[in-house]
C-alpha cells in the first residue's frame, strides 16, 4: 500500500540540521501520523506521498517546506511582570491569546524588567536533513478521520 491522503503511516525518522541530530523517533516508539491532514511539515509529507512500507529515504527540507524563514518581527520584549515564575534564558514557555490560542515561545535575553522572546519555532530558517524508513501504511478509519490525526494505543479510549 502506497502513502497518499488519508492513510496513516508509521515511520522511524533522523533529523539532522548542519551535521548535527536535533530530533529522532526513540526505539520502538515510531511516529504515526495521518497523512495529508497537515500533522507533519509539509517538506517531509511532500516527500512520503507514493512510498510504501520497507521504503527507506533521505530528505531535504528547505525552511519554506519545514518550521518557515526565521522572521525579526517575531523577536519582542516583554515586561518581566508577564511571568509568574523565575524566567530562565533558553526556556519555552506558552503565550495565550485573546482567542484562547496559545501559541510556543524561547526566552533570549533577561534585562532587568524586560524580557526578550523569540517566537519564531526553533526550527524556522533551518534547512532539514531527515533520514527516514516507513514501517508501516494502512487505512486510516473514520474517527481517526473525523479527528484529523492518527489514534495510537489508547488514544480517545474514554471518548464515546
Amino acid at each position: 500500500m502506497n502513502i497518499a491522503q488519508d492513510k496513516v503511516v508509521e515511520i522511524e525518522y533522523v533529523l539532522q540540521v548542519d551535521g548535527e541530530v536535533v530530533d529522532q523517533s526513540e526505539q520502538g516508539d515510531p511516529l504515526v501520523y495521518l497523512h495529508g491532514h497537515n500533522n507533519i511539515i509539509p517538506g517531509l509529507e511532500k516527500a512520503l506521498e507514493g512510498k510504501q512500507e520497507g521504503d527507506q529515504l533521505s530528505v531535504t527540507v528547505s525552511p519554506e517546506e519545514g518550521y518557515g524563514e526565521r522572521d525579526d518581527e517575531n523577536v519582542q520584549v516583554l515586561p518581566r511582570a508577564d511571568f509568574d515564575d523565575d524566567v530562565e534564558v533558553g526556556a519555552s514557555y506558552f503565550a495565550q491569546s485573546d482567542d484562547g490560542s496559545v501559541t510556543p515561545f524561547t526566552v533570549l535575553e533577561v534585562n532587568g524588567d524586560d524580557v526578550t522572546v523569540d517566537f519564531n519555532p526553533p526550527l524556522a530558517g533551518q534547512t532539514l536533513n531527515f533520514d527516514v524508513k516507513v514501517l508501516s501504511v494502512r487505512d486510516a478509519t473514520e474517527d481517526e478521520l473525523a479527528h484529523g490525526h492518527a489514534h495510537g494505543d489508547g488514544v480517545h479510549d474514554d471518548e464515546e
